[in-house]
């Protein structure tokens, strides 16, 4: 059966919705469906309420479903009983409606994965027991699947049994990682899920507790040694997970691949784990692009598990971008699809489709403007601000402030100031601008607090009012 869909829009917008529209129908990979465009008489879509449309917009004929602005705020059940049919929100800019439709518009399923995420709380010995615990929760929301306990060298960790307890009384699953077998011993008696790192020479701890062991070459970059220890694991039916340690830039990096590959390809089917931190941490460049291709690598060599860390400030956000990466990678190898289209959390400086509108399209725009509010795009070309009284464009906003007039108007002012700033910021780093709406910053995206915006809205009418009373 055909979808009948109505699409609800605002006077400006209405012009580019047909057209966007009109293309998407005659794309032959869209499914089929018919609309209807309802104009509910306001000029910007953005400021439609449910309230407002259910007072505008009495009856939706033959309509399977009705399709609001992104930006429509508020709560839509209320339509959906008045209406007896679908509400939803489409994308915040109609010219996103392509990937709403067909099999562009299906959401990736990103609810699968297959490694598993070690976050190491590194100054664990540092920290009380409520320390670890919160910082084990934040980790957890984060992805992670395990907290690891981060031993230091010469460093005592006298709670660390009781760390272990705590985490484990919590639900977490827990890996202790150190260099002394006290310690491990200590994490293995106490019921810690994993060791890191046991070698050949270390592995009779794996005899004495519960623990699976991590592990490692007995002398760096020795595979010969880790082939020894993994066969004895192998005969005994032990379970284990095996890391040929990831190096960092100039110290190995490219060597160090090529052992997980030697791994892989040797021992096609046991875990294997990789410590990403040694890059995400040692190298000087955003962490979200450094886990995409880490991640990629890991997908291609099948790869369980990763240890990832949280210490340097750019590396704040380091175990959210693995979470979204292993997500996004093995979306990507089951459709067998380059890992495109299915998730922005990863691009956190630039957007894919920067510039939805073009100059002449905001020119068409800005000649339908009948008000005195200010609307900001952006394009290639640079920022454009426009209201009734003109349309004024450049990629610096001190150019623009002559043309806007609001030196008496302290609010206004501030306003614009803040939407010119992100104008810029979105023109210059090449990311998608919305009017009203914060940057997206891709994981690092926050929510937005729409309470100060709506006071501030408050404010600035107030302070017309007050100036409207003293001038009469």
């Amino acid at each position: 059966m055909t979808n009948n869909l109505l699409f609800l829009t605002g006077k400006l917008a209405e012009k580019s919705l047909h057209k966007v529209l009109e293309e998407v129908q005659n794309n032959p990979k869209t499914p089929p469906f018919k609309y209807r465009v309802a104009q509910i008489g306001v000029s910007v879509a953005a400021l439609m309420t449910p309230e407002l449309i259910a007072r505008r917009v009495k009856d939706t004929g033959d309509a399977h479903k009705v399709i609001v602005p992104g930006l429509c705020q508020g709560d839509l059940a209320m339509l959906q009983a008045q209406y007896g049919v679908p509400v939803e929100r489409g994308p915040e800019d109609l010219k996103d409606l392509p990937q709403y439709f067909g099999h562009q518009g299906v959401a990736p399923d990103l609810s699968q994965y297959r490694v598993n995420i070690y976050a190491e709380i590194v100054d664990a010995p540092y920290l009380s027991v409520e320390g670890i615990l919160h910082k084990a929760q934040h980790y957890q929301s984060q992805g992670a699947n395990v907290i690891d306990l981060g031993c230091l060298p010469t460093v005592p960790f006298p709670h660390l049994a009781e760390a272990i307890q705590a985490l484990k009384q919590q639900g977490f699953q827990v890996s202790v990682d150190s260099l002394s077998t006290d310690d491990l011993l200590t994490a293995g008696r106490a019921g810690a899920d994993y060791l890191l790192s046991l070698t050949e020479k270390t592995l009779w701890i794996a005899d004495e507790v519960a623990s699976t062991p991590i592990l490692i070459p007995a002398k760096p970059h020795s595979l010969p040694s880790l082939y020894r220890a993994i066969d004895v694991c192998i005969q005994s039916d032990k379970p284990f997970i095996a890391d040929a340690i990831l190096d960092p830039v100039h110290f190995g990096l490219t060597d160090s691949i090529v052992r997980y590959q030697k791994l892989r390809k040797k021992y096609p089917d046991i875990q294997i784990m990789m410590g990403v931190g040694n890059l995400t941490e040692l190298t000087d460049a955003d962490t979200t692009g450094i886990n995409a291709l880490l991640f990629g690598i890991i997908s291609e060599l099948n790869i369980n598990a990763v240890l990832a860390t949280s210490v340097s400030p750019h590396a704040v956000n380091a175990i959210a971008e693995a979470d979204i990466a292993r997500r996004m990678m093995y979306a990507a190898q089951l459709d067998g699809r380059l890992p495109r289209g299915y998730s922005n959390g990863l691009l956190g400086l630039h957007d894919r489709r920067p510039f939805a509108y073009s100059a002449d399209e905001i020119r068409e725009m800005a000649a339908l403007i009948k008000d005195p509010s200010f609307r900001i795009q952006v394009s290639e070309q640079g920022m454009h601000i426009y209201n009734r009284d003109g349309l004024y464009q450049d990629i610096d906003p001190f150019a623009l402030y002559p043309y806007l007039k609001v030196d008496d108007d302290a609010s206004h002012a501030f306003y614009l100031g803040v939407e010119l700033a992100r104008a810029q910021i979105a023109w210059q780093l090449k990311k998608r601008y919305v009017q009203d709406q914060e940057l997206s910053w891709g994981v690092r995206t926050s929510s937005q607090h729409k309470d100060a915006k709506v006071a501030h809205r408050e404010a600035s009418l107030k302070e017309k009012r007050a100036k409207k009373d003293k001038a009469e």
